[in-house]
C-alpha cells in the first residue's frame, strides 16, 4: 500500500502527530495482533473476487436475475465483499489518522511519522522485528532504511513542539 501523495518537498509534510521510538514500540504488540487479521481479510477478499469473477464469466448478467440458481450466492459474495472492504478501509484509515502508514499487509511493513536528526522521517517496523529499530526519509523506502542512532532521544520534540 504505497502512498504516492507524499510531497517531494518534505517541508510541506504536516502529519497529525510525530511518534517517539518508545511510543511506536508501545504500539508494536497491538500491530502484531492487527496485521494477521488484515492479512486474512485481504486473502479472503481475493477469494471472494475470484468466485465473483467465476460466476460472472460463467453466467454473465443472467446471475443477477432474482430467479437464477446462483443469484443468492452472488448476493452473499457481494455482501461479504462490502463487509471486508469496509473493515479494511476502517482499520487502515484509523492507522493513517494516527500517522501510522501500513506499507505492505503481506510482510507487515509499517511506518510511523517520527523525528530523527532534526528532520521528519518514517520510523520503520517490520512484523516479526522485536521493536522499531530503523528509520528512513519520507522520500526513501524500506531499502533505504537505516538503524536508529544508538542514543535516539526518547522525548525529543519535533517542529512546532510536537512529540
Amino acid at each position: 500500500m504505497a502512498h504516492a501523495d507524499i510531497p517531494s518537498d518534505t517541508s510541506e509534510v504536516n502529519p497529525p502527530r510525530l511518534w517517539t521510538v518508545e511510543e511506536a514500540n508501545a504500539r508494536v504488540p497491538e500491530l502484531e495482533e492487527l496485521l494477521p487479521r488484515l492479512r486474512a481479510w485481504t486473502v479472503r477478499l481475493g477469494e471472494v473476487h475470484t468466485e465473483l469473477r467465476r460466476l460472472q464469466e460463467f453466467w454473465g448478467k443472467e446471475v443477477d436475475a432474482p430467479d437464477h440458481a446462483d443469484h443468492e450466492r452472488k448476493n452473499q459474495l457481494d455482501s461479504e465483499w462490502g463487509n471486508l472492504t469496509q473493515r479494511l478501509e476502517e482499520a487502515v484509515g484509523s492507522l493513517h489518522r494516527e500517522a501510522i502508514e501500513l506499507r505492505d499487509v503481506d510482510s507487515g511493513l509499517v511506518d510511523f511519522y517520527g523525528y530523527v536528526g532534526g528532520e521528519v522521517v518514517f520510523l520503520c517496523w517490520l512484523r516479526g522485528e522485536p521493536e522499531v529499530g530503523h528509520y528512513h526519509t519520507l522520500t526513501g523506502g524500506f531499502r533505504s532504511r537505516r538503524p536508529l542512532p544508538a542514543a535516539h532521544p526518547a522525548t525529543a520534540t519535533g517542529p512546532r513542539g510536537q512529540r
